[in-house]
Parts: structure tokens; C-alpha cells; sequence
């Protein structure tokens, strides 16, 4: 067993100089690793996002606009049922934003920026979060809106997406890290009548507007 260092006088032995040495490696690493660690940090709220989103498409199987009057903050309907809204609000509790509460509290303030389209005098914590023009609304003026582009490319794992079906009925869906089968688009999670699906449908229908939150 080698001699501690203890009262030593005169130069360092070879053994010695060599666990100096070791031992400031070793802290090199583990500093790398903390700052790796804090970068994955920073990205992690759109991580959680894009997991979430795609977790949905094996338990929401179905389609229903009905009105439930439902608990605030966090309230939700139930996990197997939902609207195309209800992915995104599912999805960015996951990231911690709730987006019942966010969309209330900012209506509650700014009644009058949001459409006035359902006849409400006030704003309703159970369904206006999950209407679309509101949710779009709430992006916009928080500036979260980005420039609508026909190039695949800029839309991110993590952005919403929303289009018109026609006839003025819009939708939204989540756009994921999962390619399409030639490598050109990125998936997204959406709810169209029969549940949470990762389909390709980014250019399916005109795009309305295209948010990154995170």
C-alpha cells in the first residue's frame, strides 16, 4: 500500500502526480455531465410534449364534443374520450403548462380579444380551453405564433398545428419526431372523429396557423 501524502516534503512521487492527475479527470467528467444534463433539461418541456401526445394514441379511442362540466384547476374529461383540443391540453400538462387554467385566467382579463362566437357573457373554466379559435387566440397573443410555411421542414417535434377543414371548422393536432415513410414530414397526433392518431396529414388541409410554446 502506498504512503500517504501527509507531511511530505520535497517533490510529488510518480504514484502521486498520477491520482492528481486521475482525480482532476474525473471532475472534468462530471462537470461535462451536469452541463449535458442541464441542456437536456432545457429541452425536456418539448420532450414530454411529443411523448405525451403519441402516449394518447393507445388510450383515447374516441371522438366527443360533448359539454362536461369538469373541476379547475387540471380538470379533464375522461382519458379514453376527447376532442382534437384535448391532445394539446393533455400534452402540455404533461410539459407542466395547464392551459385550462391559462386560457381562463387570460380571458378572465381580456374577454373581449377572444371570438365572441358562442354567446358567452363570461368565460367558462370547462370548455373554453378546449375550443380552437381560444386556443389559437391564447397562442397568438402570448407570441407563439410563427410564420405559416409550405416547406415541412419548419415545423418542429412539439409545434401545434391548426387547419381548416372547410367550411370554417377548424382543427389541431401536435407534430411529433416520427417521419413519414419517405422521410419528408414529421407526424402529428391529432383527434378526428375516431380517437388520438399519428397520422401524416400536415399538408392535408390549409394551414391556419402554426405555434411553438415551447
Amino acid at each position: 500500500m502506498q504512503k500517504g501524502l501527509v507531511g511530505w516534503r520535497g517533490p510529488l512521487p510518480v504514484w502521486a502526480m498520477r491520482l492528481f492527475l486521475f482525480g482532476g479527470a474525473v471532475a472534468l467528467a462530471v462537470a461535462a455531465q451536469q452541463g449535458n444534463a442541464g441542456d437536456a433539461a432545457e429541452t425536456a418541456p418539448g420532450v414530454r410534449v411529443v411523448q405525451s401526445a403519441i402516449e394518447q394514441t393507445q388510450y383515447t379511442r374516441f371522438y366527443d364534443p360533448s359539454y362536461v362540466r369538469i373541476p379547475y384547476p387540471g380538470g379533464d374529461v375522461p382519458l379514453e374520450r376527447g376532442v382534437c383540443t384535448d391532445v394539446i391540453i393533455r400534452a402540455f400538462r404533461a410539459a407542466g403548462v395547464d392551459l385550462q387554467k391559462e386560457i381562463y385566467v387570460d380571458m378572465a382579463a381580456n374577454y373581449v380579444e377572444y371570438p365572441p362566437k358562442w354567446g358567452q357573457r363570461r368565460p367558462d373554466r370547462s370548455i373554453d380551453h378546449r375550443r380552437v379559435p381560444n386556443l389559437m387566440t391564447f397562442f397568438e397573443r402570448k407570441g407563439k405564433s410563427l410564420a405559416i410555411s409550405n416547406d415541412p421542414a419548419s415545423y418542429l417535434p412539439g409545434d401545434v398545428v391548426a387547419w381548416d377543414l372547410g367550411r370554417g371548422i377548424l382543427h389541431v393536432g401536435i407534430v411529433t419526431d416520427v417521419k413519414s415513410g419517405d422521410g419528408l414530414r414529421r407526424l402529428l397526433v391529432h383527434n378526428l372523429g375516431s380517437g388520438a392518431k399519428i397520422e401524416d396529414i400536415l399538408q392535408s388541409w390549409k394551414i391556419m396557423g402554426h405555434y411553438r410554446y415551447f
